[in-house]
């Protein structure tokens, strides 16, 4: 086999859709390298060569998946021309778009204390996508004079908070329920933070 071949994105992207579908259907644990390798058609050192061990191929999955969902928000994000209308709207996308096919494959990987502490530093570091766009939204409403905040690092880290702990609750409640907790936790956020 040619070392081009060993080099594709073509091959990388084969093996990263079959390694997420079969995460998604068999959790990390019943998932194994031979898995992927039978169901991509790779070798085992097609995959070891794209991605050093199953751990590391997981994060990169989830690394694409998150930059896939800042991309969709940056594409949406124009239709709301004011910063409180994209507070809003960024929390009912966080509820609509929480849910992946990968999400219980991290969530697994969390609980499991063999997890190496650099793939769960890398999967936490997976959250600078949605707080950089709650964190630029907050400054841009401080700069154009709708919200007065003194510390918008820390009024980014408790908005995404807030809404990162109702995330999980569309398992459990109804969607139409979800929705309005949602609209009434920014009404709340939006309202101690608009100029007095």
């Amino acid at each position: 086999m040619s070392k081009r071949h060993y080099d594709s994105e073509e091959t990388r992207r084969i093996i990263a859709d079959k390694a997420t579908q079969l995460f998604a259907r068999k959790g990390f644990g019943g998932t194994s390298i031979a898995d992927i390798s039978k169901e991509s058609g790779f070798s085992k050192g097609h995959i070891y060569y794209h991605f050093e061990n199953k751990e590391k191929l997981f994060v990169a999955l989830a690394r694409d998946t998150m930059k896939a969902w800042g991309e969709k928000w940056e594409t949406i994000a124009p239709s709301y021309p004011t910063a409180t209308e994209q507070l809003y709207a960024v929390a009912q996308f966080a509820m609509n778009n929480y849910k992946t096919p990968l999400l219980h494959v991290g969530q697994e990987l969390a609980v499991n204390p063999a997890t190496d502490p650099q793939t769960l530093q890398q999967l936490q570091g997976l959250a600078e996508t949605p707080m950089g766009i709650y964190g630029g939204i907050l400054s841009q409403g401080v700069v154009d004079g709708e919200f007065e905040i003194a510390d918008v690092p820390g009024a980014t880290f408790l908005f995404g908070t807030w809404i990162g702990s109702l995330c999980p609750l569309i398992f459990t409640i109804e969607a139409e329920a979800l929705s309005a907790l949602f609209r009434q936790g920014v009404d709340i956020f939006v309202g101690g933070i608009r100029p007095r």
